[in-house]
Parts: C-alpha cells; structure tokens; sequence
C-alpha cells in the first residue's frame, strides 16, 4: 500500500517537474539565451529525490576538457543519479532513441545514440563523439557495454574508446581526459543490500524497464555512492588498450571499497561542485 503511494507521488512530481522545466530547454536549445546543460541537471536533482534516491560522492568531476567519464552500468537509474550531480551527456545504445517520452527527453540532453552492432556506423557515429569532444564537452561513457548486477565491474570495451583515438588523429583535440567513475548501490531503506539483494536496483538484460522502475520506487530510499578517480590523459600515441585497463581497474577498485565501507546511513550527502 505504502508503496504505491510513494510510486504514484514520485510518478506525479516528475510529470510536475517536466511540464515545467520542458519548454525552458527546448527555449535553450533553440537559443543559447540559457545554458542547455544546467537543465537538464536541475531536472534530474529534482526527480532523485522525488524517486527515493540518497546520492553520496567521494571526488569530483575533473574540470578538464575534453572528457570522457568511464563508468561501470547497473541500471536506467545511473543517469539520472550522475545528471544530478553533473552537467553531461551520455553515450547510449540506439533502441533508447525510439522509447517512448524517454528517447526525447534523452535528445534534450545531447545523447549521442550509438549502433554498436553495425560496424558500417562505427566511423559516422565515432566522428559525431569526436565533434562533441572538441566542443569541450563531458560526456558519459558506460564502458563495460551492457549492465552488470552491481556487484562487480565487467570488463571494459577498448573499441568504445574509439572516438576519443579519432578526435586527436583528426586534429579536433590535443588529449582526451578519461575519468574513472563507480557507481554503488548500498542500501534500501537504510539497510546494507548485500550482494543477494543488490538485484533491487540493478536492471540486467531483457527485464522490463516499467516492470523494474515500478519495483524498485515501491521499495522507498535507495542509497547511490558515486566515486570520482583521477582524470588520465589519452594523447596520440597512447595505447587505448592500456588506457582502457587502467580505467577499469580503478572503477574496480574503487567499486570494491564502496561496496566494502558504504556511507554511514542517514550521513549528510556530499554536494561537491562539479
């Protein structure tokens, strides 16, 4: 009973917050008179805390630009939790393009929709990353290339980072930035999920996304620990590969202390700029 109530009040007040705040991105889209970046973030800090979700932060988003941020995935959740605390755009699949609502909503934030299994677009779609890297932007790459249980980090795809090897042998950039980001999913209503119990938040494979959201926000406060690395720099003549372990092995590592020494329930969140 209580669950439903809090699905249908969440339910309401993102409906509320998107009426609102829609026509002021489509205004700054349309006329750079407003930052198209600062929007979006207000509308997911809103939604996170509408939807149940505490967000805790150890680090930063590095100021430096060009940037990649190399997370690990464990479910639709992670984009609203890092558009909460970060103005950036995402990297994401094709079919996320004709979802319903959810595919406009991800245009208004400069998604770039990539066709991981047509090989023919691997080169238009690398040069369009290319082009937004050279504009300075910051964008989120979930490098394992699917979703994991939240337990532990996949191993990263090298031929993901493609884009950033194009935009400096194109000349758009100099370097690339690459910066380790672990998502952690630690508690439910101030309770350690633990390894069994992570599943709650993780969304895996062909699991239906309404079915999953409607579960998860029933389950009330769901505690998120977004963890910052150090921002590695990718310059011609780098080893992608050798880039791309380095950044997996820190999201590991740094996933691993998450999951081992969570924040205290009920600590007050971190709200470091970035």
């Amino acid at each position: 009973m209580f669950g439903r109530i809090r699905l249908v009040a969440a339910l309401g007040f993102v409906t509320v917050t998107t009426l609102t705040l829609l026509p002021v991105q489509l205004v700054a889209i349309a006329t750079s008179l407003l930052n198209e970046r600062r929007v979006p973030r207000l509308w997911h800090s809103l939604n996170v805390r509408a939807l149940g979700f505490r967000v805790y932060q150890k680090g930063r988003l590095t100021e430096k630009r060009p940037l990649i941020i190399a997370a690990n995935h464990v479910s639709w959740t992670d984009i609203p939790v890092i558009s909460s605390r970060c103005e950036v755009s995402f990297i994401a699949k094709s079919e996320m393009a004709r979802w319903p609502l959810i595919g406009f909503l991800a245009r208004l934030q400069r998604t770039i929709f990539v066709e991981r299994e047509r090989r023919r677009a691997s080169g238009e779609q690398a040069g369009e990353i290319a082009r937004r890297l050279a504009e300075d932007a910051a964008i989120v790459l979930f490098a394992e290339g699917t979703t994991g249980d939240g337990n532990m980090v996949l191993p990263f795809k090298s031929t993901l980072f493609g884009a950033a090897t194009k935009a400096i042998t194109e000349g758009a950039v100099s370097k690339v930035y690459i910066q380790p980001l672990a998502i952690a999913y630690t508690r439910v209503q101030g309770l350690p999920m633990g390894r069994q119990h992570r599943h709650i938040a993780s969304w895996i494979g062909d699991a239906e996304l309404a079915h999953h959201a409607a579960a998860l926000l029933k389950e009330g406060a769901v505690d998120v620990e977004l963890h910052f690395g150090e921002p590695i720099e990718f310059s011609a003549g780098d080893d992608r590969k050798a880039v791309t372990r380095r950044a997996e092995s820190e999201v590991r590592a740094m996933l691993v202390e998450a999951l081992a020494s969570p924040v205290p329930s009920g600590a007050r969140k971190s709200e470091p700029k970035g």
